[in-house]
């Protein structure tokens, strides 16, 4: 508490939104608002997956071009990168919304459900979309505040490319999207189970890592009367996935924060037949490097032990996700002063690190980035649907509060940055 009272009295002075700047906020948001909510109610009407976002980047570009920015379409297949010069000069800051949607059958009834079968907006990215579209129609109208450029990255394939295909916030990366003009420093949110009105946060970690892999035993079929002339591959399936359940509850400190979830396990022909081959699939989750090394070995030394002592052969498909997702904790220090007089401490919620994944990560390895959580449950409703699921319906008044937050983040970033850059004399 103490280091809030002083990062509020330190930074007050500083701020660039000021009162006046904070009303312009407030009615350029009214102003925008039907159609910033009809945008996101047409794009989770036309949700679609991963590196195929092409009616939404077309959408989101003809937005933007309206609003005069600088456009590049096409990065990372459909990611576009727009750029709002500030009528000062000073650094560049990104914010980014990822555009994809889930292979999800939708089932909230809304009058604006999903028109793609099978494809759903079930993660919140259409939310996502609409504040940071949003945030541009609001600081395209206040470019005589803005002391720098603002960068508005929309990411294709956060949940993953097809198999086969780059995407998400690696290829953005690699295709220049914190580059010309460099890029300080990036902002990222992502709606959260909790009461609107609401963010949660933390300085430092706040996502973990996400490897998964694939595990295969060839065993040898028999009959089920005999087992002794075959080798059974659902039996040393389930050896292996109780070894590795022990992996965590056993070898792992209980202060680091690891999860292996084996989700899916296919095998066999029918019930009298010794299964000659047994496929697992799962999910790693860590927070630190070393404990990511650590159990990917410790998965392969299980399955290896315990196959190999059955007379099995096996593979081992180990394949790394997203790192762990690593809020810069100066940056987040630095801008707490700004949420606290945005949404007040009592809705401030600092939080552990979550054990779900997010591909923003990577654009956090290389700026210093600043990620938070925005509620969107309605108070009254006491049985919300969770993220990935097919009612899952976040509160349309969270879209305002999140560009309320975004715009005061990033003109006080920049007005910040550029008092750093000019110090008095």
């Amino acid at each position: 508490m103490l280091f809030i009272i002083f990062c509020l009295l330190f930074f007050s002075s500083s701020f660039a939104v000021d009162s006046k700047t904070a009303f312009r906020i407030e009615k350029s948001i009214k102003d925008h608002y039907q159609e910033i909510i009809n945008t996101r109610r047409f794009i989770h009407m036309n949700p679609e997956l991963g590196n195929r976002e092409f009616e939404t980047a077309k959408l989101i570009a003809s937005k933007l071009l309206s609003l005069g920015f600088e456009i590049r379409t096409g990065v990372a297949k459909t990611g576009v990168v727009a750029l709002l010069r500030g009528a000062q000069q000073g650094q560049t800051v990104a914010i980014r919304a990822d555009m994809d949607a889930l292979p999800i059958q939708e089932k909230t009834g809304l009058t604006y459900e999903s028109l793609n079968p099978g494809v759903m907006h079930a993660c919140g990215h259409d939310i996502h979309t609409a504040i940071v579209l949003g945030t541009a129609m609001i600081l395209s109208d206040l470019r005589d505040k803005i002391k720098g450029n603002v960068k508005f990255i929309f990411q294709p394939a956060e949940e993953g490319p097809p198999r086969g295909e780059e995407g998400g916030a690696q290829l953005m990366i690699k295709e220049g999207a914190l580059e010309n003009p460099e890029v300080g420093a990036i902002f990222g949110l992502h709606v959260w189970p909790i009461n609107i009105g609401r963010i949660a946060f933390s300085e430092g970690f706040v996502m973990a890592s996400s490897d998964s892999f694939r595990i295969t035993i060839k065993g040898k079929s028999a009959h089920g009367a005999r087992p002794q002339e075959g080798i059974d591959a659902i039996v040393i399936a389930a050896q292996i996935i109780q070894g590795i359940q022990s992996i965590v509850s056993r070898t792992n400190d209980p202060t680091d924060p690891a999860v292996i979830t084996i989700g899916k396990i296919t095998g066999g022909t029918r019930a009298n037949i010794l299964a000659e081959e047994a496929i697992m699939e799962g999910t790693v989750r860590t927070i630190n490097d070393i404990n990511r090394d650590r159990i990917e070995q410790s998965i392969k030394n299980v399955v290896k032990g315990t196959a190999t002592s059955f007379g099995a052969d096996y593979t081992v498909d180990y394949n790394r996700g997203a790192p762990s997702l690593y809020n810069h904790p100066e940056l987040a220090k630095n801008m707490s002063p700004t949420l606290l007089r945005v949404v007040g401490h009592p809705n401030i919620k600092r939080i552990k690190p979550q054990m779900v994944a997010e591909d923003f990560s990577y654009f956090c390895q290389k700026v210093p980035g600043f990620y938070f959580m925005l509620g969107v449950q309605d108070p009254q409703d006491n049985n919300p649907a969770p993220l990935h699921n097919p009612s899952f319906n976040p509160d349309e008044r969270s879209i305002p509060l999140g560009i309320k937050i975004m715009s005061h983040l990033l003109l006080d970033f920049l007005d910040h940055q550029q008092q750093m850059d000019n110090p008095p004399h």
